[in-house]
């Protein structure tokens, strides 16, 4: 499944839509969901052909636009890749493969970032997930997570018929850089699946577009302000300890070292590598704030709803 919203990716759509189905293990099908935008929807069913090609029937953002596609897909494993990403040829067939464990709820995969520009020099691989990539700190070789990144995850179909859909109000919408609609649904499966993992398989390759616009500064913070205050809003849904289990490792052991490394290039004669410490300690330390920021707006929000709500005779 894929999900588009807008024209101005309609090269990299083609090129996604085509690595998925130039695979070793052909899909069952390929979908394509329009999120809104009426022009979108009548070009893609008119020059997408062998393609299912459906509209977005809930509210606006990813979250909708997923819960359609999977509303009429038919699969086992329902797939999904970002309208800006292309597949390796082996990679459903390398998602296929561990569900052969009944175990197994979902699996993503590796992405590589390509970027539309040079890589700024400041950039820290510990930040892959600011451009919805893989960053330093996630596994090298097959290991169950809390939960995949949406460019490339899949999950058992099935599981949506009793867990639900994703939540609406998480996730992007356009270009609003929030997200965590896959980390909340994760939670909710595997709560109702205990005996049931996610995992990461980093054969399970693909490939995401990095625009340049996105390799700016600005665009960096402001990514890492809104993933704290999607932190924020799952744990408000979630709660707390399962909303943060896999970003305590990250902040307590992955960004240390990534910032004693960072100035470990410095110290070898590459000057960026302060660069990329200020931003390993600016990143967090914004992500922290949307995150405080967010709990503090959802405790006002939900003293509102209770001052607001009628009392009961």
């Amino acid at each position: 499944m894929i999900c588009a919203y807008t024209e101005v990716r309609w090269r990299e759509l083609v090129a996604a839509v085509a690595s998925a189905r130039r695979q070793t293990v052909a899909p069952l099908e390929v979908i394509v969901v329009v999120d809104h935008s009426p022009r979108l929807l009548e070009r893609a069913r008119a020059e997408l052909p062998k393609v299912i090609v459906v509209a977005n029937h809930e509210p606006p953002g990813l979250s909708g636009a997923r819960n359609s596609g999977v509303a009429v897909a038919r699969g086992g494993v329902v797939a999904f890749l970002d309208d800006d990403a292309a597949a390796a040829p082996d990679w459903l067939e390398q998602l296929g493969a561990a569900y052969r464990d009944e175990r197994v709820l979902g699996v993503g995969g590796e992405i590589e970032p390509v970027w539309e520009s040079a890589r700024p020099r400041w950039f820290p691989a510990e930040f892959g997930w600011v451009v919805g990539c893989t960053f330093r700190g996630l596994p090298e070789r097959t290991s169950v997570v809390r939960n995949p990144i949406g460019a490339n995850m899949s999950f058992r179909r099935e599981l949506f018929e009793t867990v639900g859909g994703f939540r609406s109000g998480f996730g992007r919408v356009g270009t609003r850089p929030l997200g965590c609609e896959e980390t909340e649904w994760c939670i909710r499966a595997q709560r109702r699946r205990p005996d049931g993992v996610m995992l990461y398989e980093p054969r399970a390759r693909v490939t995401h577009r990095v625009t340049a616009s996105r390799a700016r500064w600005r665009y960096f913070t402001s990514r890492c302000y809104a993933e704290g205050m999607s932190k924020a809003l799952v744990a408000q849904v979630a709660g707390k300890r399962d909303a943060l289990a896999s970003e305590r490792t990250y902040v307590v052991r992955t960004l240390p070292r990534g910032v004693a490394r960072a100035f470990a290039d410095a110290g070898r004669g590459d000057p960026a590598g302060l660069a990329r410490a200020g931003a390993i300690v600016v990143g967090v330390t914004i992500t922290a704030a949307g995150y405080l920021i967010g709990r503090v707006r959802g405790v006002v929000d939900r003293s509102r709803a209770r001052t607001a709500a009628p009392a009961h005779a």
